[in-house]
């Protein structure tokens, strides 16, 4: 089976969001906006704290579909079995306050933003939904 491979480097980590370049089979697509990354512990019971619509997912290597959205009424890529995160989706905004633990695509020209994410999460929403094959995304 052929696997296509994303790729998010988070490089930019600040108080309030989180810049990284996303990568398609090792090539530059467009930069994304996450909440913040926390690196928080578990409780005793193994449950991670996470501060809701404000923690980024945690890294890792997640397998990506796309599906339909009911809360975006529309078809969006969809991380699966994220440990603590459910209805994880890549799509627009352009701002942490869109981001709500999902991951914003676009273009990094403003601080703290990501723009002209329409165009981006429609040409990534494509690229995955038209793939012959499975979509992984690495999260570093």
């Amino acid at each position: 089976m052929r696997v296509q491979e994303l790729s998010i480097n988070r490089f930019a980590l600040k108080e309030k969001y989180t810049i990284g370049r996303l990568s398609v089979d090792g090539l530059y697509l467009c930069d994304t906006l996450e909440d913040r990354v926390r690196e928080l512990p578990y409780d005793e019971a193994g449950s991670f704290h996470k501060i809701p619509g404000e923690t980024a997912i945690p890294r890792g290597h997640y397998q990506v579909i796309v599906t339909f959205s009911h809360k975006f009424q529309r078809r969006l890529p969809l991380l699966l079995n994220v440990p603590f995160y459910s209805g994880i989706r890549i799509h627009r905004g352009n701002h942490e306050n869109h981001t709500d633990g999902c991951i914003l695509v676009g273009e990094n020209k403003a601080e703290g933003k990501v723009l002209n994410s329409i165009f981006w999460e429609e040409y990534l929403t494509k690229l995955i939904d038209e793939y012959e094959g499975e979509t992984w995304i690495t999260i570093e």
